[in-house]
């Protein structure tokens, strides 16, 4: 199984990348980020956000929209989830992070699952850090590693 989060903006060489590609690195999977240019305040935004994040999802990924308004499991539970891909065959999960407007409904539309990291408002560099945190999180509940506790 291989692990793609293709999101908005751009982190820049900074912290959150640095935290990022730490985390990914661990993963049992192959794992990248894939970035997409935020684009600039106008009404069409998110629409135009949305187009190219999903011109970059793998052809095939099983799609997993960020989504405050999705499915808040709690560690344990997404790594069993992240387990049921695993074993039955998914080739690729694309998580998908919008930029300060949210996702487009046509991203939303196109998820097979939505998956929310809690009813707060984070931004979104942060919820990179924070879901690959729980990807490996969930790699090391997987493996019986005492890591999660």
């Amino acid at each position: 199984m291989r692990i793609a989060i293709v999101a908005v903006g751009r982190a820049r060489g900074g912290p959150v990348e640095g935290m990022v590609e730490g985390y990914l690195r661990q993963l049992p999977w192959p794992a990248r980020v894939v970035e997409v240019r935020e684009e600039a305040e106008r009404p069409d935004r998110r629409r135009r956000e949305g187009e190219a994040l999903l011109r970059q999802v793998p052809e095939g990924a099983r799609v997993v929209a960020l989504d405050r308004a999705g499915e808040a499991p709690d560690s344990e539970g997404f790594a069993r989830q992240v387990g049921r891909w695993r074993d039955s065959g998914v080739r690729e999960v694309a998580f998908v992070l919008g930029g300060a407007d949210g996702l487009d409904e046509a991203v939303l539309a196109r998820a097979d699952h939505r998956l929310s990291l809690g009813p707060q408002t984070w931004p979104h560099l942060l919820a990179r850090v924070m879901l690959a945190e729980q990807l490996f999180r969930a790699a090391s509940i997987l493996d019986g590693h005492p890591y999660h506790r």
